[in-house]
């Protein structure tokens, strides 16, 4: 694990699972084939060398009769999952009210398809293993969850670079079908999406991606990330900054009446 935070949780996991078990009078042998798994994989996830499943949680309870107190830990387990930079920025997209996002180097997070972020993912040098990519893919996807359809809040607005709209990171049916989610997402009633095309003169975001949140406490915050380096900037003067520039950098952009039919033009030109 990449944090003590997560690293801790899946030590109380594995320590919990190993006392039902031996109180169960089970080996491990015994309990994998039960809720089939190898006793590899439970020696594994009760040492906290792997991240038990869902169904492995479920299964476990069941069998080792722990009356929903193994299952209960699916949730924490859960945001273990997640690296802790991930796990930091969930926090405070949770507390957001209107969150803004300019990026240029690729469709912000938010936005991504699955097929599209794993690619994103793959790209990274050092590269990360099969399975650190589908975890934070996995991580991306849950973030994703906030953009709440029912209750059209928070509020978001994004502006995407035209440079972004046209990498073709996975290939073009991957980029595709990213444009057609693009569309679709900038239906949403909570959801106004920008494009900044390359043939404006003007474009104020050239010092880097960055997103801009608007907290219940009426805060804000800008996030910050370039090569090794994120950042949280707190500071109201620094939060200022990146307020005025955003602002200046939507009215660059096109509208989002505009910006949807520009999308849909480069769709067809994919």
């Amino acid at each position: 694990m990449e944090d003590e935070g997560s690293a801790a949780v899946l030590r109380a996991v594995g320590r919990q699972i190993k006392l039902w078990r031996e109180a169960a009078g089970l080996k491990q042998a015994e309990l994998g084939a039960a809720i089939g798994y190898g006793e590899e994989q439970v020696s594994a996830v009760e040492r906290a060398r792997r991240i038990p499943s869902v169904e492995f949680l479920d299964k476990a309870d069941d069998v080792l009769g722990a009356g929903g107190k193994i299952a209960a830990m699916k949730t924490d387990v859960a945001e273990a999952r997640y690296p802790k930079k991930v796990r930091d920025v969930k926090k405070l997209e949770g507390e957001a009210v209107e969150l803004g996002s300019y990026n240029q180097s690729v469709v912000d997070g938010l936005l991504q398809t699955e097929d599209y972020a794993r690619a994103v993912f793959r790209e990274r040098r050092p590269a990360f293993t099969e399975e650190e990519v589908e975890q934070r893919v996995a991580a991306r996807m849950a973030r994703q969850e906030i953009i709440d359809t029912t209750t059209a809040r928070p509020l978001f607005n994004f502006v995407q670079c035209e440079a972004t709209l046209r990498r073709p990171i996975g290939g073009k049916m991957v980029l595709r079908r990213q444009l057609e989610h693009l569309l679709e997402m900038s239906q949403l009633r909570n959801v106004d999406l920008q494009v900044l095309p390359l043939s404006r003169e003007e474009n104020s975001g050239l010092g880097g991606s960055f997103r801009l949140l608007r907290l219940k406490d009426g805060a804000t915050v800008g996030l910050s990330e370039v090569q090794l380096i994120s950042r949280v900037l707190a500071e109201p003067k620094e939060a200022q900054i990146l307020d005025i520039r955003y602002g200046t950098i939507r009215a660059q952009a096109l509208t989002p009446r505009e910006s949807h039919a520009f999308i849909e033009k480069v769709l067809g030109e994919t």
